[in-house]
């Protein structure tokens, strides 16, 4: 997504996409089984969604945008018959919000046709368009996902199957890449060799499932079997189940986008073993012992401030309380024609209860700050609501660097912990006192399980190269980075901060 059209969305951060994919279905057709799925994931994308059948070797789609309640109904899902399919939600972080844009993207080639769903961003998206254009290709949309189409289907000429194809092509594409790819006979399920983006398989009777979460396989009624492994190709044909694992690295290191912990993933999930419900809660427990402070009760901002302010609670002894009321019926209230309206939107999203606010020292948890557009209205919600001290503590680091791989943290000149000081964002946002996860603990809000991680929005450390052409589209803006970066100790307060 342009950094123009990200103005029209709120404070919290977004991931591109979701993928679902189901070989075969005992009880359901695959179309339905995807839906399920997809609403499971519909928190990983909101704009645009879709689904792919496979209906003996004719692969037939239906996909626009807007939320998946709102694209199926049950005479579009009855329509879509099939043994297999695959299926998709997005959100925009590369490629324009279009329809154009959406996926499963489903292409036409000289062997037959594919179907792909995608999950991630390419690093090196822009020099293999150019290179697949210079032989010809003519591309359709503006998305990293037309490019490994156009290899996989270049490279499945020459090679003896589809998943060789796929396994050429991952020799060919850095980045991030969780990648479900439907073939007339195969079901393709891959990710990247770093591991960026969650992937993990299912089992409904016989069939199987590929999914971004464990919270997409419950919703259709699949177990959970085993994540799928960073750099590992997993095909599903009528022969059973097989994996190719000569992409992924020898000494099995990963590097998961930590943000799919804090934030990214539904609180039910389980990714690479680590629950999430579990680690968010650990990070209010570690902002509590770092951060103490004396408070009358401890509110979190819903949804995913909510489990680390349960944490918060439970180490610090102080009570927890509902004080922010989400409305979970607003739909998709972030696309506003003014500014005006855009800043309202927190008023419509987010509601205070003053009975329980009212004379109160407060302590709020809240997953992140971005830009800062949006904590200082909620500092201002709760001071109006009757709270005597508001002490904002965040569960992540400070955002310091832009990602590559599918987040849309935006370029760094807009990064408020850039441009200011922790004491000076304590004193934008209002709060009494101000205090932001330690990234030196983010291993420890893990469980300290050896289960690598990406955390270069915080650490400015990427796992992969970035080309410069990548570097310039998150242009720096003039600003000095060599000063105002954080304090290494995350934290400013007032008369309460210890």
């Amino acid at each position: 997504m342009s950094i123009g059209s990200q103005e029209f969305f709120s404070e919290g951060l977004h991931e591109e996409c979701g993928v679902f994919g189901i070989y075969g279905s005992a009880d359901a057709s695959p179309a339905h089984a995807c839906y399920n799925g997809l609403l499971a994931l519909q928190h990983r994308g909101q704009e645009s969604c879709g689904i792919a059948v496979n209906d003996r070797g004719v692969i037939s789609s239906h996909k626009n945008m807007g939320l998946v309640s709102e694209v199926f109904t049950p005479e579009i899902l009855n329509s879509l018959s099939g043994q297999m399919a695959i299926a998709h939600v997005r959100y925009s972080t590369a490629g324009g919000s279009v329809r154009e844009n959406s996926q499963p993207l489903v292409m036409r080639y000289v062997k037959g046709t594919l179907a792909i769903a995608h999950n991630g961003n390419l690093t090196n998206a822009y020099e293999v368009r150019r290179e697949l254009e210079s032989r010809g290709a003519i591309f359709q949309t503006t998305i990293d996902s037309e490019a490994i189409a156009y290899l996989v289907a270049r490279e499945r000429i020459t090679s003896a199957s589809v998943e060789e194809a796929v396994e050429r092509t991952m020799g060919q594409i850095e980045g991030a890449y969780s990648l479900l790819v439907m073939s007339p006979q195969k079901l393709i399920a891959a990710r990247d060799p770093h591991g960026f983006r969650p992937l993990c398989i299912g089992r409904i009777g016989s069939s199987i499932v590929f999914a971004s979460e464990t919270a997409a396989l419950a919703a259709c009624g699949a177990d959970f079997v085993r994540d799928v492994d960073p750099g590992e190709i997993v095909v599903v044909d009528d022969e059973g189940i097989h994996s190719i694992r000569s992409r992924c690295p020898a000494d099995g290191s990963r590097h998961l986008c930590v943000f799919e912990y804090i934030y990214f993933a539904r609180t039910d999930s389980v990714i690479d073993g680590i629950s999430v419900y579990k680690s968010r809660k650990e990070a209010g427990r570690i902002l509590a012992r770092e951060f103490p402070v004396d408070a009358d009760i401890v509110i979190g901002v819903p949804e995913s401030g909510i489990d680390a302010a349960i944490g918060y609670s439970e180490e610090s002894g102080i009570p927890y309380e509902k004080g922010i009321v989400k409305n979970g019926y607003i739909g998709r209230t972030f696309i506003k024609p003014t500014q005006k309206e855009r800043a309202n939107s927190v008023r419509l999203k987010l509601n205070p209860l003053g009975s329980v606010l009212e004379g109160k020292r407060v302590v709020v948890i809240d997953d992140s700050i971005v830009r800062g557009t949006t904590c200082d209205r909620i500092v201002k919600m709760l001071r109006n609501a009757g709270a005597k001290e508001v002490h904002l503590r965040i569960s992540s680091p400070p955002f310091i660097w832009p990602c590559f791989y599918g987040t849309d943290i935006p370029s760094r000149d807009e990064l408020i912990a850039v441009r200011h000081t922790i004491p000076e964002i304590c004193e934008l946002t209002g709060a009494d006192s101000l205090g932001f996860f330690p990234p030196d603990k983010l291993g420890e809000m893990l469980g300290g399980k050896n289960c690598g991680f990406c955390d270069a929005c915080f650490s400015g450390k990427y796992p992969t190269r970035i080309p410069e052409k990548m570097l310039a589209g998150k242009e720096r803006g003039g600003v000095d980075f060599d000063k105002k970066l954080p304090p290494k100790d995350g934290a400013c307060g007032g008369k309460n901060e210890q």
